[in-house]
C-alpha cells in the first residue's frame, strides 16, 4: 500500500505533508530539517527574524538534512520582499506566504525558479494566485491558529478550491494526527499543512514552558483576539489575552515598525517572542482550535509514524 507523494513544481515530497511556518522561532531549522528528513516538507518562519538570521537558519537547514526545506513570510512584515529575496538568494526549495497577499512575490518566484505558494481562504482568491502562477495553494480555514483569513471551517473552504483550480491544493487547519490527514486526502486534497502538532514536537523552537501549556489547554481556553495585522487571531487564554478581553492598555511604548501597517494595540512580535522563551503568562500562544486533542510531545520521527499510520490504515479500510 502506498503513500501518496506531493508533488508542487519540480518538488516531490515522499509524505504529503507540509509543516506550518509558525512564528516567531518556533519553526526553525532544526524542526524543518527533522521534518525533510522524514520525507515531509519543512519550513522555517522568516517573520521576525532578520535578514542575516534567516540566512543562518536556512543554511543550517541544509546542514542537516538533503530533504526539502521551504519558507513563510507573512506579506504583513515590513521587510517581506528583503527577507524573500535572501531565501531565493539561498536557494530556497519553496515560499510559503499569508497574512496579506503579494503579487510581486509570483514574478520573483519566477525570476529565480523558486515556486510560490499562497495560503488562501476562499476559492477566489485560490483562483487569481493560480493565474498569477502560484504553483500550490495552502488552504486555510477557521480551525488555523494565528492569524485568520476566515470565518468559515475547512471543510466547507477545502472542496471548493479543489474544483476551483488545477494546481495542488494542500488542505490547513485543525489537523493534529494521522486520521486528519488521511481524512483530508481522502476529501481530495494533495496535501495537509500541519502546525500546532509539529509546535508540540520536540525539535519545534519553543520553551518548554509554552508547549506545557499548549498541552493543558481545553478546548474553553481558546481564545481570539484581534492582531495589529488587522486580522483575527486564534491562542490559548492567559492573563494577556484577559488582559485585552478587559481592555487593559497594553499599548507598546516602543515600535520597531516591524509590521507594514500596524494597528498598534499591542505588539504582536514582542508577545510572540515572550510566549517562545516561556513567558506564557504575559506572551502571546498561537494555537489551532483542536490542540486539546494533543497529549503529548513527541518526536517529528514519531509524529511521522502516526500520520503514515492514520494514511495506510484509510487505504486498507477502502481494499
Amino acid at each position: 500500500m502506498k503513500i501518496p507523494e506531493l508533488r508542487i513544481a519540480n518538488l516531490v515530497a515522499k509524505i504529503p505533508v507540509i509543516q506550518g511556518g509558525m512564528a516567531v522561532r518556533i519553526s526553525m531549522a532544526p524542526l524543518a530539517a527533522a521534518v525533510a528528513e522524514e520525507g515531509g516538507i519543512g519550513i522555517i518562519a522568516g517573520s521576525g527574524l532578520s535578514v542575516e538570521e534567516l540566512i543562518s537558519e536556512i543554511r543550517e537547514a541544509r546542514r542537516l538534512t538533503k530533504g526539502i526545506i521551504g519558507v513563510n513570510i507573512m506579506f504583513a512584515v515590513n521587510e517581506f520582499a528583503q527577507l524573500v529575496h535572501a531565501a531565493f538568494d539561498e536557494k530556497i526549495d519553496l515560499l510559503i506566504s499569508g497574512a496579506g497577499f503579494s503579487r510581486d512575490m509570483f514574478t520573483w518566484g519566477k525570476e529565480k525558479n523558486v515556486p510560490v505558494v499562497p495560503i488562501v481562504s476562499s476559492a477566489k482568491l485560490a483562483r487569481l494566485s493560480e493565474k498569477l502562477g502560484a504553483a500550490a495553494v495552502v488552504v486555510e480555514g477557521l480551525e488555523a491558529g494565528g492569524h485568520l483569513g476566515t470565518d468559515r471551517s475547512i471543510h466547507e473552504i477545502l472542496p471548493e478550491v479543489i474544483e476551483a483550480v488545477s494546481i495542488p491544493v494542500i488542505g490547513a487547519g485543525g489537523f493534529v494526527n494521522g486520521e486528519d490527514v488521511a481524512r483530508t486526502l481522502k476529501l481530495g486534497a494533495d496535501g495537509v499543512q500541519m502546525g500546532t502538532r509539529f509546535a508540540l514536537s520536540e525539535e519545534s523552537g519553543a520553551a518548554l514552558a509554552w508547549k506545557m501549556e499548549m498541552l493543558k489547554a481545553t478546548e474553553e481556553d481558546i481564545v481570539m483576539v484581534h492582531s495589529p495585522v488587522g486580522l483575527p487571531g486564534r491562542g490559548i487564554r492567559n492573563p494577556f489575552t484577559q488582559a485585552l478581553e478587559d481592555k487593559v492598555d497594553v499599548r507598546p511604548t516602543e515600535c520597531n515598525h516591524c509590521l507594514k501597517r500596524c494597528e498598534r494595540n499591542f505588539c504582536i512580535m514582542s508577545r510572540l517572542i515572550k510566549a517562545q522563551q516561556g513567558d506564557v503568562g504575559e506572551g502571546l500562544i498561537f494555537s489551532g482550535a483542536n490542540v486539546h486533542k494533543i497529549k503529548e510531545i513527541l518526536s517529528v520521527h514519531e509524529i511521522f509514524k502516526d500520520i503514515k499510520n492514520g494514511i495506510l490504515s484509510l487505504k486498507e479500510e477502502e481494499c
